[in-house]
């Protein structure tokens, strides 16, 4: 994964930081039979806000499917939530809370979302080292006839 220091519309989209000794991590994402990982697309790095060349997994879904996000521990401790986007990442379509703590929240259903291509932004609570910036992970959805 290549680092390059922060710029452009994303900074404006994902605010919130903390740095990690074992870099941003993954993120798991369940849905169905499908088992993927998300690479973080920022992070923060020795007080420094950071953008990482990666591309968020974009995962086909059924109507009515289950999806299951978990976080490294240290995203758990700080505190997460969801945010849910368009297929453009562009308009903020809502937000989900997570119980404090938890690694792992399992109550987001494809169905939930109008638009069958979505965005779900894994965003670790703001504070730490970078201030407003944190650690995002992006996952891609695409519901079947949509």
């Amino acid at each position: 994964m290549r680092r390059t220091t922060a710029t452009g519309a994303l900074v404006l989209l994902l605010s919130g930081c903390a740095s990690g000794d074992d870099g941003p991590g993954e993120v798991r994402v369940q849905a169905g039979a499908q088992d993927v990982t998300a690479q973080a697309v920022q992070g923060c790095d020795d007080g420094e806000e950071v953008r990482y060349d990666s591309t968020p997994p974009i995962v086909e879904v059924s109507p009515d499917t289950d999806i299951t996000l978990t976080v490294p521990e240290s995203v758990a401790e700080r505190g997460w939530g969801v945010q849910v986007f368009d297929e453009a990442l562009e308009e903020k379509l809502g937000t989900v809370d997570v119980p404090e703590g938890e690694e792992r929240f399992a109550d987001i259903n494809s169905s939930d979302v109008v638009p069958p291509a979505f965005y779900l932004l894994v965003v670790e609570d703001k504070g730490g080292d970078c201030g407003v910036w944190s650690r995002a992970w992006p996952v891609g959805f695409i519901r079947a006839g949509g």
